[in-house]
């Protein structure tokens, strides 16, 4: 199918990097084109990235590694990653808060750190900006922890949110 697209000029492969991010959405016949169009000799190279264990391939019963079909799964390398320690994530929180241009305190690094060890490095990276709104609103030109700990009481990361649900579903229309 995809030589044939080809042929009649209805798609076109572009030799080059494809980046697909959060892989396992993609459901079984996303997964056949890929296949297929990993055979061409216009393949670019591909990276699935995915935060999944075990899971279903979308859309079916089989259940499968990272939820990607075992036959497409053969095919691949797996680049094992390690998680965010306190120290890379401080680094990271600091480098986002100068591309924001915003001053942030050792102290208050330190504890978003804390809060992306708790949560994640995208919720404590979320913070930054309402943080900074916090701050200017009091008078300051930089975030303290008293900024992120209000905040923070405003604001809740996904798996806090989902305990709260889970705690007070009585209360939630079904």
């Amino acid at each position: 199918v995809v030589n044939r697209y080809i042929d009649e000029g209805v798609a076109e492969l572009v030799p080059g990097v494809l980046f697909i991010d959060e892989v396992h959405m993609l459901d079984m016949e996303c997964f056949s084109y890929m296949n297929r169009a990993l055979e061409s000799s216009l393949s670019p190279i591909v990276i699935f990235a995915t935060n999944r264990g075990i899971c279903n391939v979308r859309g079916t019963d089989i259940s499968s590694p990272h939820g990607i079909p075992v036959d497409l799964l053969d095919r691949l390398v797996i680049i094992r990653s390690e998680t965010y320690g306190p120290a890379d994530m401080i680094q990271i929180l600091a480098i986002r808060a100068q591309v924001e241009e915003l001053v942030v305190d050792e102290e208050s690094l330190a504890y978003l750190g804390e809060i992306g060890q708790q949560a994640s490095l995208r919720h404590a990276v979320q913070l930054l900006s309402p943080a900074s709104i916090v701050a200017k609103m009091n008078g300051r030109d930089g975030i303290c922890k008293a900024d992120l700990e209000e905040v923070c009481s405003l604001y809740l990361d996904a798996k806090s949110s989902a305990k709260l649900l889970q705690e007070q579903q009585e209360r939630y229309i079904t």
